[in-house]
């Protein structure tokens, strides 16, 4: 998976340009609020995930334009492909000129991973991030996944809706019947699709955490859910029920999973340094990279977002020896450490443009 062209217009403070990254390692660096990110976010954002910011579209437009255009040209190992995608009152996507019908159908056709340091979220926060993040990457394996996590969002609204108003309305809960047997459907695949890529996960990042760590450290992961005290979901929202008519909400199902990432037996968010807990983060990544590749058949591209400067020599050595034969894209302040280990291109950034390019 290459990129080749990507162009921009009326996107957050960046001037309009269009420019060419090289197949290898491609650095964007300036000073702070120059506009490295917003590169970064321009590019992620074709792989029809969210902005890795947590953005909303309005803040993806220029203050001076009504709309933001973004443009892109990448080579996949069958094809050479063209994407738009304009954000005004929404965003909306055309790939290789037949219009999509949202910028979630871009999912699985530009493979992508993205790190920045928000990313770390993920080991020290809770759930809902490590949710957020083994979902993502799921989705990008089998796209169709996305349909079944807006299935499930929309029958756990339904039900929390109905858990308020069934005290007062009995005739309700033959719906809540029917919204139960639903989700525990969608529920029960969602769970097992998480199980089914952390089992996947292990070996890869056992392998990656040791390289990483000079083999002093093991890393594992377990999936924690909500009802493994029942036989299924369904008998955990049955056998709840009362207990979430009082409350409100709905106290079981994959809304409610965690995933414990441990170091040798111990509990990462709990007992971690910030060490341990940054190097759990890359690993994280670059196992999804790599998953992502053998599930695809496309290398993904690679996105660090101004995360080199907080990594110790030898873990920015590692890092760059893993990705070598990948296009990677880093932002950074600094570029000469990393620009002397890897080659590549090296674009300049100043107040929203490209000044120089080497």
């Amino acid at each position: 998976m290459i990129v080749t062209e990507v162009g921009i217009k009326g996107f957050r403070n960046l001037s309009e340009t269009v420019f060419e990254p090289c197949g290898e390692i491609n650095i964007f660096h300036g000073e702070n609020a120059q506009g490295k990110t917003n590169i970064a976010e321009a590019i992620w954002l074709f792989s029809g995930m969210k902005s890795f910011r947590g953005a909303k579209d309005s803040e993806l437009i220029n203050y001076n334009s009504q709309s933001a255009r973004l443009s892109i040209k990448f080579q996949n190992s069958i094809r050479e492909n063209s994407a738009q995608i304009t954000v005004s009152n929404k965003r909306s996507a055309v790939l290789n000129g037949v219009k999509l019908p949202s910028c979630v159908s871009l999912i699985g056709k530009l493979s992508a991973v993205v790190f920045s340091p928000s990313f770390l979220s993920v080991v020290e926060s809770g759930p809902s991030e490590r949710r957020r993040f083994i979902d993502a990457a799921v989705c990008q394996i089998k796209p169709s996944f996305a349909a079944v996590l807006s299935e499930y969002s929309k029958l756990l609204k339904q039900r929390n809706s109905l858990l308020k108003d069934v005290s007062f309305e009995s005739s309700l809960l033959d719906i809540l019947d029917v919204i139960d047997e639903k989700m525990a459907l969608a529920g029960e695949r969602i769970a097992r699709e998480r199980k089914d890529y952390l089992s996947v996960c292990v070996p890869p990042a056992k392998e990656i955490f040791s390289g990483l760590s000079s083999g002093k450290e093991e890393v594992d992961f377990i999936y924690k859910s909500s009802y493994e005290s029942f036989s299924s979901l369904k008998d955990a929202l049955k056998n709840n029920r009362k207990t979430d008519i009082i409350a409100g909400i709905t106290s079981s199902g994959p809304h409610r999973d965690d995933i414990d990432i441990l170091l040798n037996g111990v509990s990462v968010k709990s007992f971690g340094s910030q060490g341990q807990k940054r190097s759990c983060a890359v690993v994280l990544k670059l196992t999804e990279a790599h998953i992502l590749g053998e599930k695809t058949g496309e290398k993904p591209i690679i996105i660090l977002d101004d995360v080199m400067s907080e990594l110790d020599a030898s873990r920015q050595d590692f890092i760059l020896n893993h990705i070598k034969n990948r296009q990677v894209f880093i932002t950074c302040c600094d570029p000469s450490s990393v620009y002397a280990a890897s080659g590549g291109k090296k674009f300049e950034i100043k107040n929203g443009n490209i000044i120089k390019c080497i």
